[in-house]
């Protein structure tokens, strides 16, 4: 399973691949992971049945093939335990890994590494099987123009990792946050009164910098955005792939367009050849199961 990297947009997705969050951005987020599991009395067990000063070496290791991430935050878990532990990352976030894979090496205290050993494994098998499951989605798109993004229905804590776990699966980010752009949906518009208003107001208020995307779900309400006008970003939301079509049709390249809802595995090659641009699925972050690894001394 090989990520696919995007073919260059204005986006940034492969310039955020090639520059992760700096640790210290992510420090906070392993921090609480550790302090959440070690509780009150820490780990008891190892203290209990380490001998002080045992020293040992450990790998993490693939039990299934899929798309590395995760070991960024695995190494800061690690090194949040003791920072004298010697950590070599051997398959980086984004590659591809085979059954029996050596992931990454920890050598030192052996306690430090068993009290870090669950939250490491927790990062990484779960942000490896987002990007995983996004390589997948992507593959379906081969010789088309659509990307796979993600969306906002990431775990709560955990967006900034989630997100970069689908670049490194070779999808691309859809904002962050709320503060990242507007996106008018279906319940902006009814408190708006109408497509019309909503339009115009966020037209009003963003600056230069900030897209306006609006969210559709039939064929009149797009005549109606592309009547208005002021959308730089149609989203068509839970069309068949007969709409979608003719949607691209009528859009025309005037804004870009982006699929969404209930958008599977098995549909998302379809959609990719009515010429979308984006296709959105939150299944990447909410339903991605975990990669299969292990810690092995």
């Amino acid at each position: 399973m090989t990520p696919r990297r995007g073919t260059g947009d204005d986006t940034g997705d492969e310039a955020l691949t090639a520059c992760p969050p700096p640790d210290l951005m992510l420090e906070p987020l392993a921090r609480a992971a550790l302090l959440e599991d070690l509780g009150g009395y820490g780990d008891v067990t190892t203290r209990a049945v380490v001998p002080p000063g045992a020293v040992c070496s450990a790998r993490l290791c693939a039990r299934e093939a899929g798309v590395v991430s995760g070991m960024q935050m695995a190494a800061i878990v690690f090194r949040l335990t003791d920072a004298a532990l010697r950590i070599d990352i051997l398959h980086p976030d984004g590659s591809a890994c085979a059954p029996g894979d050596v992931l990454m090496r920890i050598e030192g205290a052996a306690a430090a590494i068993l009290s870090a050993e669950r939250v490491a494994l927790n990062f990484a098998g779960r942000l490896s099987g987002v990007a995983s499951l996004t390589a997948r989605f992507v593959a379906e798109t081969k010789g088309t123009r659509a990307r796979i993004t993600c969306t906002r229905k990431t775990t709560p804590g955990l967006r900034l990792v989630e997100k970069q776990a689908v670049l490194h699966g070779g999808g691309c980010n859809h904002r962050i946050g709320l503060s990242d752009a507007m996106l008018i949906k279906d319940n902006h518009i009814a408190a708006a009164g109408g497509v019309g208003a909503a339009l115009g107001a966020a037209r009003r208020a963003a600056s230069h910098m900030i897209r306006i995307a609006v969210e559709v779900e039939t064929l009149d309400q797009l005549d109606e955005v592309l009547g208005t006008g002021g959308a730089d970003v149609v989203l068509l939301d839970n069309m068949g792939t007969e709409a979608l079509a003719e949607a691209v049709r009528r859009v025309d390249g005037r804004m870009i367009t982006e699929a969404s809802g209930n958008m599977r595995l098995g549909r998302i090659g379809q959609v990719a050849a009515t010429g979308v641009d984006y296709i959105s699925c939150g299944a990447l972050t909410h339903s991605a199961p975990i990669l299969d690894l292990a810690l092995d001394f």
